[in-house]
């Protein structure tokens, strides 16, 4: 699907081994995305219903609706090998929804989400220290700190 002036990539290749670097196209931007919702929503005059708190709970309800699409289905490995065509349309409809969702939301709260993850990716690389925190799946306060105290 080609939005008009977003230029568009499809690094997206079902079949590839889960061996295989996956990478998302370049294009369209957060930003991007953000712009052309902003754009569908007020064409629609849909603003007075895309407030915070309604944001918020059609994103957990999308993220349900993704929940449900592994629903009964054990442990999934990374590339989904056994899921149909249909089953992947499927999760990436649902996982497109909680994107929209989540950009709305912070448009709306006024976060600037690329900035805020990078910041909280640098926060979490000093909660968890990779020569400390290596192979474990502990939460960084469950480790101990040099002197004996816990984590904080």
């Amino acid at each position: 699907m080609r939005m008009e002036g977003i230029p568009t990539e499809n690094n997206h290749d079902p079949a590839r081994d889960s061996t295989t670097e996956f990478r998302f196209s370049s294009s369209p931007t957060m930003e991007d995305i953000r712009r052309l919702q902003a754009q569908f929503t007020a064409e629609r005059d849909w603003n007075q219903f895309h407030q915070p708190r309604n944001l918020l709970l059609a994103l957990v309800g999308e993220v349900g609706e993704v929940a449900e699409l592994f629903q009964w289905k054990g442990e999934v490995a990374e590339g989904l090998p056994g899921w149909t065509p249909s089953q992947r349309e499927a999760l990436s409809h649902e996982l497109s929804d909680v994107l929209i969702y989540l950009l709305e939301l912070a448009e709306k709260c006024h976060v600037d989400l690329p900035q805020a993850a990078l910041a909280k990716m640098e926060l979490n690389a000093k909660k968890y220290p990779a020569g400390r925190v290596q192979g474990s799946a502990k939460k960084y306060t469950e480790y101990s700190t040099e002197d004996g105290e816990q984590g904080h």
